[in-house]
């Protein structure tokens, strides 16, 4: 099969855009499967969206080399092309003489073979100079192409190529155009979850301007001949592997307002023996199930819905008093709290609106507040349903979650704010919920740990 990796030169270079528009036109005729560097859950949802094919997180801060392969060989293995998006510039990461958690880490532990994406925006003769600087940064690297972004005349994209070309050798395989309509709508974290915006007819048509200005401007075949020839997987990965007989139910949270999750998780919960049963908060009532999952989402931008479906709200409630073991990350932590505020002049209102929760938590939401965002280390203490032990993940919110002075904190950070002072993962009987997000690949065990504790119940 075919392998490669699209980085950029930095955040803001187009890499999202070009590689969404390239793995759209690629799908018209091959199975591709994405995957995303590092922890991100926006971009994955327009790969999966554009691919039919759930698009996995590759994150070498979280995952070890093992665990970060085992993900990649389980979601490719019946693929013909494998599409990996990197994160911010191909040498970010979290430290600045290290390659932890950069998408160059993730390039060399799987062999890839990189095309980067180059902001070109008033450059010609400069861009072989950042092209060359890159190459020689750390020859281990493998950069076989290069596409322009930013570009506004014929004269410029032939005098950066040409300087490009005769430089480094390095071949340009493509060159887009400066257009407006590349970029897609935001959110104050990211780009508009795709589950949420494709039933909006203009969102779709974006997408696929996207994809048609891409597929114009780069040349699909050169990009395929300088991929990498990876070996397919010749079996799958042992936590991947489902049981055939799952004895317990998990209720998984997944809606317009929920839908951050890592989609490995959808694999390992049936390799622990559990079947997966999706539930919406906004329209649904809570299934029978053993345990239940709330992942992050925007839950403040349907605060009125949620609020609406009093039944769901009940339900929740009670099955977590009656502990049954739930765990509920950042946008669930904010859904179990008693109510959400939105501020004066957030969204467009006159005056702060107050909107009722599941209230599993006594405390409330305030937002938006100070962004939040960078990876997390901690400990777990052993009232956590997750189990106790150490754990690495992420954070990023636009709120501030105030809870009683009694809340019991199961994680202690050594890294990361949580929901106060390092202290995160508040415990009520047998639910967990935190600001952090955990891998399940990373975070195997505490997920084992979470169905465990549902069969002892």
């Amino acid at each position: 099969m075919k392998s490669f990796l699209i980085t950029g030169d930095r955040s803001g270079s187009g890499k999202t855009s070009i590689t969404l528009g390239i793995s759209a036109v690629l799908a018209r005729e091959y199975k591709v499967q994405p995957f995303k560097v590092a922890m991100d859950y926006i971009d994955p949802s327009y790969l999966t969206g554009v691919t039919g094919r759930m698009c996995r997180n590759l994150d070498s801060y979280v995952m070890s080399e093992e665990q970060l392969r085992a993900s990649y060989d389980n979601a490719r293995a019946d693929a013909d092309i494998a599409v990996i998006e990197g994160v911010r510039g191909l040498y970010e990461g979290s430290d600045a003489l290290a390659d932890t958690g950069s998408t160059a880490e993730v390039a060399k532990m799987l062999d890839q073979n990189v095309i980067m994406v180059l902001n070109a925006r008033s450059i010609t003769r400069s861009a072989a100079a950042i092209v060359k600087g890159f190459c020689d940064f750390d020859p281990a690297i493998k950069i076989k192409g290069i596409i322009l972004n930013q570009i506004i005349s014929e004269n410029h994209r032939e005098k950066a190529t040409i300087a490009i070309e005769k430089t480094t050798g390095i071949p340009v395989i493509g060159a887009i155009p400066r257009y407006e309509k590349m970029g897609l709508t935001m959110r104050h974290l990211g780009l508009i979850p795709y589950l949420e915006g494709k039933g909006d007819a203009e969102f779709i048509k974006r997408v696929d301007k996207v994809a048609e200005i891409v597929g114009n401007n780069v040349d699909m075949d050169a990009l395929l001949s300088i991929a990498g020839d990876i070996p397919s997987p010749s079996k799958k990965p042992d936590i991947f592997r489902a049981k055939s007989d799952c004895d317990i139910k998990v209720g998984v949270a997944v809606d317009e307002a929920f839908n951050f999750y890592y989609n490995d998780i959808f694999d390992i919960l049936p390799s622990l023996g559990a079947e997966v049963v999706r539930f919406s908060p906004i329209h649904d009532r809570l299934p029978d199930a053993d345990g239940y999952i709330f992942g992050g989402g925007y839950p403040e931008m349907f605060a009125g819905e949620l609020e609406a479906n009093d039944k769901m709200r009940e339900a929740v409630r009670e099955v977590s008093r009656n502990g049954t073991p739930i765990y509920a990350e950042c946008g669930g932590l904010i859904y179990l709290t008693d109510e959400i505020v939105l501020k004066e002049g957030w969204e467009g209102r006159t005056a702060d609106e107050t909107f009722g929760l599941a209230g599993v938590f006594k405390g409330k939401t305030r937002m938006p507040t100070k962004r939040v965002i960078g990876y997390v280390n901690g400990v777990s203490d052993s009232r956590s349903p997750m189990g106790a032990g150490s754990f690495s993940g992420h954070e990023f919110h636009h709120s501030d979650v105030i809870l009683a002075d009694d809340t019991h904190y199961s994680y202690r950070l050594s890294r990361g704010k949580g929901i106060k002072d390092g202290l995160d993962g508040a415990v009520s009987h047998n639910t967990l919920a935190s600001y952090t997000h955990l891998h399940p690949v990373a975070s195997y065990e505490m997920f084992k740990n979470f169905t465990e504790k549902m069969r002892s119940q």
